[in-house]
Protein backbone atom coordinates (compact mmCIF):
# COMPACT_ATOMS: atom_id res chain seq x y z
CA UNK A 1 0.00 0.00 0.00
CA UNK A 2 1.42 3.41 -1.03
CA UNK A 3 1.84 6.21 1.50
CA UNK A 4 -1.01 8.42 0.28
CA UNK A 5 -3.56 5.75 -0.72
CA UNK A 6 -5.88 7.01 2.03
CA UNK A 7 -6.34 10.38 0.27
CA UNK A 8 -7.69 8.90 -2.95
CA UNK A 9 -9.67 6.22 -1.11
CA UNK A 10 -11.24 8.84 1.13
CA UNK A 11 -12.18 11.00 -1.86
CA UNK A 12 -13.70 8.02 -3.66
CA UNK A 13 -11.22 8.28 -6.54
CA UNK A 14 -9.84 4.75 -6.40
CA UNK A 15 -11.73 3.68 -9.54
CA UNK A 16 -10.32 6.70 -11.42
CA UNK A 17 -6.83 5.93 -10.17
CA UNK A 18 -7.05 2.33 -11.33
CA UNK A 19 -8.03 3.36 -14.87
CA UNK A 20 -4.34 3.66 -15.68
CA UNK A 21 -3.91 -0.07 -15.02
CA UNK A 22 -6.62 -1.15 -17.46
CA UNK A 23 -4.45 -0.56 -20.51
CA UNK A 24 -1.91 -3.11 -19.29
CA UNK A 25 0.47 -3.62 -16.47
CA UNK A 26 2.84 -0.71 -16.03
CA UNK A 27 6.55 -1.37 -15.41
CA UNK A 28 7.32 -1.80 -11.72
CA UNK A 29 9.75 0.55 -10.10
CA UNK A 30 12.85 -0.71 -8.34
CA UNK A 31 11.31 0.11 -4.94
CA UNK A 32 8.22 -1.93 -5.81
CA UNK A 33 10.33 -4.86 -7.01
CA UNK A 34 12.34 -4.83 -3.78
CA UNK A 35 9.15 -4.62 -1.72
CA UNK A 36 7.66 -7.51 -3.66
CA UNK A 37 10.78 -9.63 -3.15
CA UNK A 38 10.46 -9.05 0.60
CA UNK A 39 6.81 -10.06 0.48
CA UNK A 40 5.61 -6.56 1.23
CA UNK A 41 3.10 -4.46 -0.66
CA UNK A 42 4.89 -1.27 0.21
CA UNK A 43 7.43 0.36 2.47
CA UNK A 44 6.70 0.97 6.12
CA UNK A 45 7.91 4.48 6.89
CA UNK A 46 8.36 6.18 10.21
CA UNK A 47 6.97 9.67 10.78
CA UNK A 48 10.51 11.01 10.39
CA UNK A 49 10.75 9.55 6.84
CA UNK A 50 7.21 10.48 5.81
CA UNK A 51 7.48 11.96 2.29
CA UNK A 52 6.05 15.27 1.13
CA UNK A 53 2.94 14.79 -1.07
CA UNK A 54 4.72 15.70 -4.29
CA UNK A 55 3.40 14.79 -7.72
CA UNK A 56 5.62 11.72 -7.98
CA UNK A 57 4.69 10.54 -4.48
CA UNK A 58 0.96 10.91 -5.20
CA UNK A 59 1.48 9.09 -8.52
CA UNK A 60 2.69 6.06 -6.59
CA UNK A 61 -0.63 5.98 -4.75
CA UNK A 62 -2.69 6.81 -7.84
CA UNK A 63 -1.19 5.77 -11.21
CA UNK A 64 -3.62 8.08 -13.03
CA UNK A 65 -2.28 11.11 -11.15
CA UNK A 66 0.23 13.07 -13.29
CA UNK A 67 3.96 12.92 -12.56
CA UNK A 68 6.34 15.87 -12.46
CA UNK A 69 7.75 14.79 -15.82
CA UNK A 70 4.24 15.18 -17.27
CA UNK A 71 4.31 18.83 -16.15
CA UNK A 72 7.69 19.55 -17.75
CA UNK A 73 6.68 17.69 -20.92
CA UNK A 74 3.44 19.68 -21.06
CA UNK A 75 5.31 22.97 -20.78
CA UNK A 76 7.69 21.92 -23.52
CA UNK A 77 4.85 20.85 -25.82
CA UNK A 78 2.99 24.12 -25.17
CA UNK A 79 6.10 26.13 -26.03
CA UNK A 80 6.72 24.12 -29.19
CA UNK A 81 3.06 24.60 -30.18
CA UNK A 82 3.43 28.39 -30.19
CA UNK A 83 7.03 28.40 -31.40
CA UNK A 84 6.15 29.07 -35.04
CA UNK A 85 3.85 31.97 -34.11
CA UNK A 86 6.45 33.49 -31.77
CA UNK A 87 9.16 33.18 -34.37
CA UNK A 88 6.91 34.71 -37.05
CA UNK A 89 6.36 37.74 -34.79
CA UNK A 90 9.82 38.06 -33.23
CA UNK A 91 12.01 37.37 -36.26
CA UNK A 92 11.28 40.65 -38.11
CA UNK A 93 11.50 42.62 -34.86
CA UNK A 94 14.86 41.20 -33.79
CA UNK A 95 16.60 40.78 -37.14
CA UNK A 96 18.03 44.35 -37.03
CA UNK A 97 19.86 43.34 -33.85
CA UNK A 98 21.70 40.63 -35.80
CA UNK A 99 22.65 43.15 -38.48
CA UNK A 100 23.91 45.67 -35.90
CA UNK A 101 25.98 43.07 -34.05
CA UNK A 102 27.47 41.73 -37.27
CA UNK A 103 28.30 45.26 -38.47
CA UNK A 104 29.90 46.15 -35.12
CA UNK A 105 32.03 42.99 -35.15
CA UNK A 106 33.16 43.64 -38.73
CA UNK A 107 33.89 47.30 -37.93
CA UNK A 108 35.84 46.66 -34.74
CA UNK A 109 37.78 43.70 -36.14
CA UNK A 110 38.42 45.35 -39.50
CA UNK A 111 40.01 48.45 -37.99
CA UNK A 112 43.81 48.08 -37.62
CA UNK A 113 45.19 48.00 -34.09
CA UNK A 114 47.20 51.18 -34.66
CA UNK A 115 43.92 53.02 -35.28
CA UNK A 116 41.66 51.18 -32.82
CA UNK A 117 43.88 51.62 -29.76
CA UNK A 118 44.28 55.42 -30.22
CA UNK A 119 40.52 55.71 -30.85
CA UNK A 120 39.79 53.85 -27.62
CA UNK A 121 42.29 56.04 -25.77
CA UNK A 122 40.55 59.12 -27.15
CA UNK A 123 37.17 57.83 -25.96
CA UNK A 124 38.63 57.16 -22.51
CA UNK A 125 40.10 60.67 -22.29
CA UNK A 126 36.83 62.24 -23.45
CA UNK A 127 34.91 60.34 -20.76
CA UNK A 128 37.36 60.73 -17.89
CA UNK A 129 39.73 63.64 -18.70
CA UNK A 130 42.37 61.56 -16.92
CA UNK A 131 45.77 61.04 -18.54
CA UNK A 132 46.65 58.36 -15.98
CA UNK A 133 43.55 56.35 -16.86
CA UNK A 134 44.34 56.70 -20.57
CA UNK A 135 47.82 55.33 -19.93
CA UNK A 136 46.42 52.45 -17.88
CA UNK A 137 43.98 51.52 -20.64
CA UNK A 138 46.73 51.69 -23.26
CA UNK A 139 48.96 49.38 -21.19
CA UNK A 140 46.12 46.88 -20.70
CA UNK A 141 45.29 46.80 -24.41
CA UNK A 142 48.93 46.42 -25.38
CA UNK A 143 49.33 43.59 -22.87
CA UNK A 144 46.28 41.83 -24.33
CA UNK A 145 47.72 42.29 -27.82
CA UNK A 146 51.12 40.99 -26.69
CA UNK A 147 49.59 37.71 -25.47
CA UNK A 148 47.47 37.35 -28.64
CA UNK A 149 44.13 38.15 -27.00
CA UNK A 150 43.59 41.44 -28.83
CA UNK A 151 41.18 40.06 -31.44
CA UNK A 152 39.09 38.26 -28.82
CA UNK A 153 39.04 41.34 -26.58
CA UNK A 154 37.92 43.56 -29.47
CA UNK A 155 35.10 41.13 -30.29
CA UNK A 156 33.95 41.27 -26.67
CA UNK A 157 34.11 45.09 -26.67
CA UNK A 158 32.07 45.24 -29.89
CA UNK A 159 29.28 43.11 -28.42
CA UNK A 160 29.29 45.06 -25.13
CA UNK A 161 29.21 48.37 -27.01
CA UNK A 162 26.14 47.39 -29.05
CA UNK A 163 24.24 45.77 -26.19
CA UNK A 164 25.05 48.51 -23.65
CA UNK A 165 23.97 51.25 -26.05
CA UNK A 166 20.72 49.43 -26.79
CA UNK A 167 20.14 48.88 -23.06
CA UNK A 168 20.51 52.62 -22.47
CA UNK A 169 18.31 53.56 -25.45
CA UNK A 170 15.57 51.20 -24.27
CA UNK A 171 16.08 51.34 -20.51
CA UNK A 172 16.20 55.10 -19.92
CA UNK A 173 12.80 55.80 -21.58
CA UNK A 174 11.26 52.88 -19.66
CA UNK A 175 12.70 54.25 -16.41
CA UNK A 176 11.38 57.73 -17.20
CA UNK A 177 7.92 56.32 -17.96
CA UNK A 178 7.97 54.37 -14.68
CA UNK A 179 8.90 57.49 -12.71
CA UNK A 180 5.96 59.40 -14.17
CA UNK A 181 3.35 56.64 -13.75
CA UNK A 182 2.96 54.73 -10.48
CA UNK A 183 0.70 52.11 -12.06
CA UNK A 184 3.30 51.36 -14.74
CA UNK A 185 5.96 51.12 -12.04
CA UNK A 186 3.93 48.59 -10.04
CA UNK A 187 3.39 46.51 -13.19
CA UNK A 188 7.02 46.68 -14.32
CA UNK A 189 8.81 45.97 -11.03
CA UNK A 190 7.77 42.26 -10.88
CA UNK A 191 9.09 41.79 -14.41
CA UNK A 192 12.39 43.46 -13.47
CA UNK A 193 12.60 41.33 -10.34
CA UNK A 194 12.15 38.20 -12.44
CA UNK A 195 14.79 39.29 -14.97
CA UNK A 196 17.22 40.14 -12.18
CA UNK A 197 16.83 36.89 -10.27
CA UNK A 198 16.77 34.38 -13.15
CA UNK A 199 20.09 32.54 -13.51
CA UNK A 200 21.95 33.71 -16.65
CA UNK A 201 21.78 30.28 -18.29
CA UNK A 202 17.97 30.31 -18.11
CA UNK A 203 17.84 33.22 -20.58
CA UNK A 204 19.39 31.01 -23.24
CA UNK A 205 16.93 28.09 -23.00
CA UNK A 206 13.83 29.56 -24.76
CA UNK A 207 16.00 31.56 -27.19
CA UNK A 208 17.74 28.40 -28.41
CA UNK A 209 14.33 26.97 -29.35
CA UNK A 210 13.25 30.19 -31.08
CA UNK A 211 16.37 31.16 -33.04
CA UNK A 212 19.26 29.45 -34.74
CA UNK A 213 22.45 29.20 -32.70
CA UNK A 214 24.32 30.88 -35.55
CA UNK A 215 22.20 34.04 -35.34
CA UNK A 216 23.85 36.87 -33.36
CA UNK A 217 20.46 38.09 -32.12
CA UNK A 218 20.21 34.96 -29.95
CA UNK A 219 23.00 36.05 -27.62
CA UNK A 220 22.20 39.74 -28.19
CA UNK A 221 18.68 39.37 -26.80
CA UNK A 222 19.96 37.35 -23.84
CA UNK A 223 22.56 40.00 -22.99
CA UNK A 224 20.06 42.86 -23.28
CA UNK A 225 17.42 41.14 -21.14
CA UNK A 226 20.01 40.33 -18.49
CA UNK A 227 21.75 43.72 -18.41
CA UNK A 228 18.92 46.22 -18.94
CA UNK A 229 17.49 46.01 -15.41
CA UNK A 230 19.96 48.32 -13.55
CA UNK A 231 19.60 51.23 -15.96
CA UNK A 232 15.79 51.03 -15.78
CA UNK A 233 15.71 50.85 -11.98
CA UNK A 234 18.24 53.61 -11.39
CA UNK A 235 16.68 55.93 -13.97
CA UNK A 236 13.33 55.56 -12.24
CA UNK A 237 14.95 56.04 -8.82
CA UNK A 238 17.02 59.04 -9.90
CA UNK A 239 14.05 60.97 -11.29
CA UNK A 240 11.90 60.16 -8.26
CA UNK A 241 14.66 61.43 -5.95
CA UNK A 242 14.74 64.90 -7.53
CA UNK A 243 13.97 67.41 -4.78
CA UNK A 244 10.30 68.41 -4.75
CA UNK A 245 11.30 72.00 -3.99
CA UNK A 246 13.19 72.09 -7.30
CA UNK A 247 10.12 70.77 -9.12
CA UNK A 248 7.94 73.41 -7.43
CA UNK A 249 10.39 76.11 -8.48
CA UNK A 250 10.24 74.84 -12.07
CA UNK A 251 6.44 74.90 -11.89
CA UNK A 252 6.54 78.47 -10.60
CA UNK A 253 8.54 79.49 -13.68
CA UNK A 254 5.81 77.99 -15.87
CA UNK A 255 7.89 75.15 -17.30
CA UNK A 256 6.03 72.46 -19.20
CA UNK A 257 6.36 68.76 -18.32
CA UNK A 258 8.79 68.24 -21.20
CA UNK A 259 10.90 71.23 -20.13
CA UNK A 260 11.00 70.00 -16.54
CA UNK A 261 12.03 66.53 -17.68
CA UNK A 262 14.88 67.57 -19.98
CA UNK A 263 15.93 70.73 -18.17
CA UNK A 264 15.61 69.73 -14.51
CA UNK A 265 14.86 66.07 -13.76
CA UNK A 266 17.22 64.26 -16.15
CA UNK A 267 20.24 66.51 -15.39
CA UNK A 268 19.72 66.07 -11.64
CA UNK A 269 19.13 62.32 -12.04
CA UNK A 270 22.19 61.87 -14.29
CA UNK A 271 24.48 60.53 -11.51
CA UNK A 272 21.98 57.75 -10.78
CA UNK A 273 21.50 57.07 -14.49
CA UNK A 274 25.26 56.81 -14.99
CA UNK A 275 25.50 54.41 -12.04
CA UNK A 276 22.88 52.28 -13.81
CA UNK A 277 24.90 52.44 -17.04
CA UNK A 278 27.99 51.27 -15.15
CA UNK A 279 26.13 48.26 -13.75
CA UNK A 280 24.60 47.50 -17.15
CA UNK A 281 28.04 47.42 -18.78
CA UNK A 282 29.39 45.10 -16.08
CA UNK A 283 26.42 42.75 -16.44
CA UNK A 284 26.80 42.80 -20.23
CA UNK A 285 30.39 41.65 -19.86
CA UNK A 286 29.35 38.84 -17.51
CA UNK A 287 26.66 37.66 -19.92
CA UNK A 288 28.95 37.83 -22.96
CA UNK A 289 31.15 35.18 -21.36
CA UNK A 290 28.17 32.90 -20.70
CA UNK A 291 26.77 33.57 -24.18
CA UNK A 292 29.84 31.89 -25.67
CA UNK A 293 27.84 28.69 -25.14
CA UNK A 294 25.59 29.83 -28.01
CA UNK A 295 28.32 30.97 -30.42
CA UNK A 296 28.97 34.47 -29.04
CA UNK A 297 32.54 35.40 -30.07
CA UNK A 298 35.11 36.95 -27.78
CA UNK A 299 37.07 35.98 -24.71
CA UNK A 300 34.26 33.72 -23.51
CA UNK A 301 35.13 31.30 -26.34
CA UNK A 302 38.57 30.79 -24.81
CA UNK A 303 37.09 30.31 -21.34
CA UNK A 304 34.74 27.67 -22.76
CA UNK A 305 37.65 26.02 -24.58
CA UNK A 306 39.65 25.87 -21.36
CA UNK A 307 36.73 24.18 -19.59
CA UNK A 308 35.93 21.72 -22.36
CA UNK A 309 39.50 20.66 -23.10
CA UNK A 310 40.82 21.05 -19.54
CA UNK A 311 43.38 23.59 -20.78
CA UNK A 312 44.19 25.36 -17.53
CA UNK A 313 46.53 27.93 -19.06
CA UNK A 314 44.05 28.99 -21.75
CA UNK A 315 41.27 29.35 -19.20
CA UNK A 316 43.39 31.38 -16.76
CA UNK A 317 44.84 33.73 -19.39
CA UNK A 318 41.44 34.37 -21.00
CA UNK A 319 40.01 34.93 -17.52
CA UNK A 320 42.75 37.51 -16.91
CA UNK A 321 41.76 39.22 -20.16
CA UNK A 322 38.15 39.42 -18.98
CA UNK A 323 39.28 40.86 -15.65
CA UNK A 324 41.31 43.55 -17.43
CA UNK A 325 38.37 44.46 -19.64
CA UNK A 326 36.11 44.64 -16.59
CA UNK A 327 38.57 46.94 -14.80
CA UNK A 328 38.86 49.18 -17.87
CA UNK A 329 35.09 49.50 -18.33
CA UNK A 330 34.48 50.00 -14.62
CA UNK A 331 37.18 52.64 -14.19
CA UNK A 332 36.12 54.59 -17.27
CA UNK A 333 32.42 54.67 -16.38
CA UNK A 334 33.19 55.56 -12.75
CA UNK A 335 35.50 58.35 -13.88
CA UNK A 336 32.71 59.70 -16.09
CA UNK A 337 30.31 59.45 -13.12
CA UNK A 338 32.76 61.35 -10.89
CA UNK A 339 32.97 64.12 -13.49
CA UNK A 340 29.18 64.37 -13.55
CA UNK A 341 28.98 64.46 -9.76
CA UNK A 342 31.64 67.18 -9.62
CA UNK A 343 29.78 69.22 -12.22
CA UNK A 344 26.55 68.85 -10.22
CA UNK A 345 28.23 70.29 -7.11
CA UNK A 346 29.26 73.41 -8.93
Amino acid sequence: MATYDFIFDGLGLRAWCDLAKQGGDRPMSMAELLAKSRGQSGEELSLWEFPFPSMDTLHKACPNFPQSRDLTAGLEQAFLAIKSVLRFVLDPMTQPLSWILEAALVGFEGMPWWIMIPVLMGVVYFASKSVKLVGFVALCLMFLAAIDLYDYAIQTLAIIFVCAVLCVLLGVPIGIAMSRNNTLQRMTIPVLDMLQTLPPFVYLIPLIFLFSVTEPKLYGIAIILYAIVPVIRLTDLGIRLVDKDVIEAADSFGMTSRQKLYGVQIPLALPNIMAGVNQTIMMSLAMVVIASLVSAPGLGVLVLRGIRNLELGVGLISGLGIVLLAIILDRVTKAALDRINTAEKY
